[in-house]
Parts: C-alpha cells; structure tokens; sequence
C-alpha cells in the first residue's frame, strides 16, 4: 500500500482550533494564506510552533498548510503544534514515544472559568463591607 502524500491532522487549545495539511517539502509552514512568521509577529510563538518538528528532527522535510480560527495568537500557535505533532505521528507511527515525551500529543484542556452569578469575576467577589 503506498504512502499517501499528504497528511492531514486537527489540534485545538483554548477557543482555538487548527486544521493541518503535512506535504514533503522544505520546511515552510503557512497560516491562513501567510507566512507563519508574518502571520504570528513574535518569536516565542515560532518557537512553540516548532517544538515537535525539532523533536523530531522534520523541520526541513515537510511543508506545513495551516487553517486557524478563533482564540488569540497563543491559543492558536499552541494548538497548530498540536496539529503539527498529530500530522508527523500519522506519517511516522515510530516516531509516537518522542511526541509523547515531549508532551506534544497531549490536548491542553485548560480553558477560561466562567463568571458566577453575585459575583465580579470567576473568583472574584465583591468587596466585604462589616458596616
């Protein structure tokens, strides 16, 4: 059975969800139509985008075609690596115990708290006054 050409994964983070095209190539990754270095704007946030591509010693084979929405930049930079790391354990099953390690396949399930009724903020509540 032949290889397919293209992978295809799904990562999410917060209100942010990625869809991820794997193509062989030469290691460029664009989000939503732009370079992800323009897309993005700081390096923190390439830098977390590439960690399971320098785990894994891909960052030059494959071409990345990302499809981001919701969530803030970091929330979608987090879950684009996600996606990323989902895409190379489809294509390289034996590369699974480096992911896993490096804690690449797991899904981030922390989310906002929501407000409380009679309160300010999640947490939060109003000022006590004795008097």
């Amino acid at each position: 059975m032949a290889q397919p050409e293209q992978f295809h994964a799904i990562g999410r983070r917060k209100e942010a969800s990625a869809r991820v095209f794997m193509r062989p190539g030469k290691g460029d990754i664009t989000v939503n139509g732009e370079v992800a270095d323009e897309y993005f704007g700081r390096d923190t946030l390439m830098m977390i985008l590439r960690q399971p591509l320098v785990a894994t010693e891909k960052s030059d084979q494959y071409d990345f075609v990302c499809t981001t929405k919701g969530g803030g930049k970091s929330g979608q930079a987090d879950a684009i690596k996600l996606g990323i790391a989902r895409a190379i354990e489809l294509a390289h099953p034996d590369l699974r115990p480096v992911l896993k390690e490096g804690g690449f396949l797991t899904r981030d399930a922390r989310v906002k708290e929501r407000k409380k009724y009679g309160r300010r903020g999640a947490r939060a509540s109003f000022q006590f006054s004795k008097r």
